[in-house]
């Protein structure tokens, strides 16, 4: 578990599920991220997903908590993606954040996704991480600039033109 000054960013339980599943159907939400909602189907083998990530891999993706009245508002952390764009990107794990359309425009996703990197960058596996944005997603961009994401190369995710990004916090 990580506390921010309003946030809190824990593992996901099952009873996240009904929240974690609307947020992939918010059109706000995937219009970056192949802007198709995500079927229950799917969502449910993505949550499984972020749990299976934690016990191979040692890191994974928090439930990002508000502080004040425990809402769900999203998630953050790393995962390993396997998505066969190259081994250049699938080397390091990647850095990934979604919060939900209510959320937007507050500041959360900074402070969440800021003490996440805090976290994965004193682990023995932590330094280098990878993202991927779609193009025109400016408040991720954003967030992944300040974090000290680098442009790696162009791709197509999904039909979409991304960015591929690196960040390595050892300089």
């Amino acid at each position: 578990m990580i506390e921010t000054e309003r946030l809190i960013l824990r593992g996901m339980v099952k009873a996240d599920f009904p929240v974690f599943a609307a947020i992939w159907q918010e059109p706000d939400v995937v219009r970056f991220i192949g802007n198709k909602p995500r079927p229950l189907a799917e969502s449910w083998n993505v949550f499984l997903k972020v749990a299976g990530n934690w016990a191979i891999e040692g890191f994974g993706q928090w439930a990002i908590t508000r502080r004040a009245d425990g809402a769900f508002l999203g998630q953050t952390g790393f995962f390993t993606g396997m998505r066969g764009i190259g081994d250049d990107f699938d080397a390091a794990p990647e850095a990934g954040w979604v919060l939900t359309a209510s959320a937007h425009g507050r500041g959360y996703g900074r402070e969440a996704v800021t003490a996440a990197h805090r976290w994965f960058d004193v682990q023995p596996f932590g330094g280098v991480s990878h993202a991927m944005i779609e193009d025109g997603h400016d408040a991720s961009f954003a967030i992944a600039r300040a974090l000290g994401y680098q442009v790696m190369r162009e791709s197509v995710d999904l039909g979409d033109k991304v960015m591929l990004l690196r960040r390595d916090s050892r300089g």
